[in-house]
């Protein structure tokens, strides 16, 4: 309805008070800092402080790991971060006395990170051992160290060679060309995989060509040699496993033993993001040896209170500022209850200027009628406002954004169950189809339309979805001449707003009792006999001031004429944009037929046991994809009619969010105190 008048304030104070004036402004959370540009005034300066900002971030971030990992350990959620997670509400004597003790909290929390650190140190061991293990299958049948070499006569060969082999086979490949065969000793320890394990000794004299022979056939020596014989070494890693596994369990119970300090965890991980953000702002403040210079945006109702706050407790100099040539005020919305549900659909287009209409409100409104029209189906509906008003009711202390969306579709929710009683859908066709197929009903139907089915007379509703899209293109016109107006440009009104307003409703008027209408529409408009030629009136009247005024900056007759007639030829677009509205039609139906098709397959194997259960089974199932489904279409089709067809006749953003100096929090909402 309204962008909320701000006031730029100055503030000088005293070097001893930043610190505490910065927590008052972050306290109140009401104005967005920025800063002056001192260019050529030496005697000020900035503070270092990326160290205490750095130290503060990264001890918000144990507070959060710490969480999450008493969370993961204890069974329970601690840290939030679910789409519905609401804020706790802590007291301030809370707030504080977790304050006071957080060094008793900083222990606490090394300690839990300690122990997940050991926890992966674990893992990484038991990773370790476990791999060795299974290394070491095949060569569990080897009954010597794997590291053996041989004696003083001998030598001992231990290694793989491609392929499945025998005893006899690798026996005559290792004593080929060998003067004492029965001199060497060959054992195939396992043949798997197309790869054999093999154990060879021979004469410490034959154990080159021994070598030679056994490479001939792909010989290598294993990838990891252990020390020990495989058993052995298979067995010390099986106590190493159990040993780590131990010392996990030991340090899991460790962390999940701190879940009693939850709540003071939570309040630590937001006091220390707070004051990482204070110090953020703190290194930009300019100052000098006694005094620091800020600067700020504040409501404009709100900024006496700042200024006599801050000069009567810190003796700070306030004064209000006019804006500098071509700086931007940040914006901020005000609207009703219902209509700020709908601000976060603005802003994801872009917020307006100061001075400029906010179409907040109006956009509320076709909004959720357009939505509605497009699920139209009232048990979908029932669903969306019932859903939504239990979790708002549930979750009091929702993020705001999150909030206001819930908001949004329960009113989308409560449009779309109207829509669905007047077009005569509850789940599709549903309860007459069940009625018919499991209870023998042969009579009218029994969820009748309010107004007409439009799967029975689709043209007839394509004809109010154009209507409606008329009226909201026209509305969106209107407030373009509302702000030509505001700022006493009665020539532009007239020749940018009123002409194509005469043109349009000249043309409409044209078309509506002619044949081409009536064969579309199926309707027949009879007006009295002087309408036809004052229709003709306004339409010319319209045009010619298109043709003439809308160039109206150029002194070139020609050019000007030229881009009149451009201008003129945009009524094409116009026609585009009401064709838009069709999708009203278009997702309405597709919803309804959806579901009807739905419903037919949930009733294919009749009204036995049987048929109920995959009735039910598919009638689950069926509605909550089709919901689902049309839900996100009617979402994404209802922005696409506000931000292409109703903002492209009058809006044009480029408003910069209004960011106070806040307490930034994760997890709590401080009840009182100064949330310092």
């Amino acid at each position: 309805m309204a962008i909320v008048n701000m006031q730029k304030l100055s503030i000088c104070a005293s070097k001893k008070h930043r610190k505490e004036i910065l927590e008052a402004i972050q306290s109140m959370g009401n104005m967005e800092i920025t800063f002056r540009d001192f260019d050529g005034e030496n005697a000020l300066q900035t503070m270092d402080t990326q160290a205490a900002r750095q130290k503060y971030e990264r001890r918000a971030v144990s507070f959060d790991d710490a969480l999450k990992l008493i969370g993961e350990y204890s069974g329970e959620k601690v840290a939030g971060g679910g789409l519905f997670s609401e804020k706790a509400f802590v007291d301030a004597s809370r707030y504080e006395k977790a304050i006071e003790n957080r060094h008793e909290y900083n222990v606490e929390v090394a300690e839990i990170l300690r122990a997940s650190k050991d926890i992966s140190e674990c893992d990484g061991q038991i990773q370790k051992a476990e791999n060795l293990k299974e290394s070491l299958v095949p060569w569990m049948g080897l009954d010597i160290p794997m590291s053996s070499v041989g004696t003083r006569m001998t030598a001992v060969l231990i290694g793989t060679i491609p392929g499945l082999m025998k005893d006899e086979a690798l026996g005559e490949l290792a004593s080929k060309d060998i003067s004492h065969p029965g001199a060497v000793s060959a054992r195939v320890i396992s043949a798997a995989n197309d790869v054999s394990c093999v154990s060879v000794i021979c004469m410490k004299d034959d154990e080159n060509k021994v070598t030679e022979n056994l490479r001939s056939a792909g010989f290598s020596r294993p990838a990891q040699m252990i020390a020990g014989i495989p058993s052995e070494e298979a067995a010390k890693c099986d106590r190493i496993i159990a040993d780590m596994e131990a010392k996990k369990e030991e340090d899991k119970k460790t962390i999940a033993s701190y879940i009693k300090s939850v709540k003071y965890y939570r309040i630590m991980a937001d006091y220390y993001r707070s004051r990482a953000e204070k110090y953020r702002i703190l290194g930009d403040v300019p100052q000098s040896g006694n005094v620091f210079f800020l600067q700020g945006w504040v409501p404009a109702e709100q900024a006496d209170r700042v200024g006599s706050l801050l000069s009567e407790k810190f003796g700070a100099y306030v004064e209000k500022e006019n804006s500098d040539s071509g700086e931007m005020e940040p914006t901020l919305l005000k609207n009703n209850k219902f209509s700020q549900n709908a601000e976060g659909v603005l802003a994801s287009y872009g917020l307006p200027k100061k001075g400029r209409v906010d179409p907040t409100f109006i956009m509320s409104i076709f909004y959720v009628i357009f939505f509605g029209m497009m699920l139209s189906d009232a048990a979908y509906g029932i669903i969306m406002f019932i859903g939504c008003a239990v979790i708002l009711a549930k979750k009091k202390n929702l993020d705001e954004g999150l909030a206001k969306m819930l908001k949004l579709f329960f009113w989308c929710g409560i449009s779309t169950a109207f829509w669905g009683f007047m077009y005569g859908g509850f789940f599709g066709d549903a309860i007459d189809v069940a009625a018919t197929t499991f209870f023998g009903y042969s009579g009218d139907k029994i969820v009748k339309a309010l107004w007409f089915e439009p799967i029975n007379d689709p043209m007839r509703l394509l004809m109010f979805c154009m209507l409606f899209g008329v009226i909201h293109l026209f509305v969106g016109l209107g407030i373009k001449g509302f702000e030509l107006l505001k700022g006493r440009d009665i020539v532009g009104f007239v020749c940018d707003v009123l002409s194509w307003y005469l043109f349009l409703c000249g043309l409409l008027l044209l078309l509506l009792p002619s044949d081409i209408f009536a064969s579309i529409s199926g309707t027949v408009y009879v007006f009295p006999d002087w309408v036809g030629p004052f229709a003709i009136a306004i339409t010319v009247i319209g045009a010619v001031i298109i043709l003439i005024m809308s160039g109206r900056g150029r002194k070139n007759w020609f050019l000007r004429i030229a881009l009149g007639a451009y201008d003129l030829y945009g009524v094409t677009g116009w026609l585009s944009d009401v064709l838009s509205y069709s999708r009203l039609l278009a997702l309405g139906l597709a919803t309804g037929v959806i579901a009807s098709v739905i419903n037919m397959i949930a009733t294919m194997f009749g009204g036995g046991v049987l048929g109920v259960i995959i009735f039910i089974v598919v009638f689950v199932l069926g509605h909550t994809l089709n919901i689902a489904i049309n839900a996100l279409g009617a979402y994404v089709h209802t922005n696409r009619l506000q931000y292409v067809e109703f903002f492209g006749k009058f809006y044009d953003a480029g408003g910069k969010p209004f960011r106070p100096f806040k307490n930034e929090t994760k997890y709590i909402t401080v009840k009182g105190g100064n949330g310092k």
